[in-house]
């Protein structure tokens, strides 16, 4: 066990905890003395199928070292899976302190090939899933007056990547789901931060290696491991974080990042109004300047990993 336990007598959620990031997570909850939750339904990538086994595994692990855990198989996607698997949590600990909401699944396609389907299951899991455990979790949170929630976003809807315009729309609008979490709840002692992870799992797994462009992606990806994400996690899931609410963090190997979040950088006024002609007369190119260009992640983090 770790020598430090930073979530000593806490109770934490982590969905999606089976494989990849989700399970580091759990571990590294247990060593630091949480009794967790392990949430997962053992579905593929895309979401299909269920397997107890990973969830199982999780907890052994745990169990192993001497730590406490149960595991809870509900779906996020639902609002009764949300209600569940914080039921699963008092009703086999008798509180509940921390949410990480990490479940996700991907379904990528080139916008006008992307179906209603592919759209709503990456949506439902990723950004519904994330309100459905957060708003049950809320309830017991304002009684208690004390609780934290980590919620995963990605580069994906914070910069941009080609073919993801569902995970990308999903995981901005988990940056504003944070957000309104942290102000609405700052009042009853609880706290709301995003990270957005960059490691190899199976779900980046799935990133096509057609070009040299994105085996060369692929290869920076495989080098950074979903256990440099957990650390991350646990602190803000901690009474060590209880200043920082409302925050957004990357995490890419042996780096950390804080991530700006959108504000005003530039305005131009006419004092008479504006017409469409004197918009792109004066008032578009006044701006142009300050245009935020049109890149993806892998752009603007263009350089190894550490």
């Amino acid at each position: 066990m770790s020598e430090t336990k930073m979530m000593d007598g806490k109770v934490a959620v982590v969905t999606g905890a089976g494989r990849g990031i989700g399970r580091e997570i759990a571990i590294l909850m247990a060593r630091h003395g949480a009794r967790v939750v392990v949430n997962d339904l053992g579905a593929s990538v895309s979401g299909e199928g269920e397997d107890a086994g990973p969830a199982e595994e999780v907890r052994d692990i745990i169990r192993g070292f001497g730590g406490e855990a149960v595991i809870d198989g509900h779906s996020v996607a639902e609002p009764q899976g949300g209600e569940a698997i914080v039921k699963t949590a008092l009703d086999a600990f008798g509180q509940l302190d921390a949410v990480v909401n990490n479940a996700g699944i991907l379904r990528d396609r080139i916008f006008h090939r992307m179906s209603v389907l592919d759209w709503e299951q990456v949506v439902g899991v990723h950004l519904m899933g994330s309100f459905y455990v957060s708003k049950a979790a809320a309830l017991h949170y304002r009684d208690r007056g004390a609780g934290t929630f980590v919620h995963f976003t990605s580069t994906t809807g914070l910069i941009g990547n080609v073919g993801q315009a569902n995970y990308g729309a999903a995981k901005l609008g988990i940056v504003g789901l944070s957000k309104a979490i942290a102000l609405d709840m700052q009042r009853f002692g609880v706290r709301s931060n995003c990270i957005s992870p960059f490691a190899w799992s199976r779900m980046i797994g799935s990133i096509p290696t057609d070009t040299p462009d994105q085996k060369a992606r692929v290869e920076k990806l495989q080098r950074m491991t979903p256990d440099k994400i957990a650390p991350m996690a646990v602190y803000l899931s901690s009474d060590a974080a209880a200043d920082v609410n409302g925050q957004i963090f990357g995490v890419r190997n042996n780096e950390i990042f804080l991530f700006s979040q959108p504000r005003p950088v530039r305005s131009v006024h006419r004092g008479e109004g504006w017409t469409p002609e004197t918009i792109a007369e004066h008032g578009m190119p006044a701006l142009k300047g300050s245009f935020v260009p049109l890149q993806v992640s892998a752009d603007v983090f263009s350089w190894d990993p550490v």
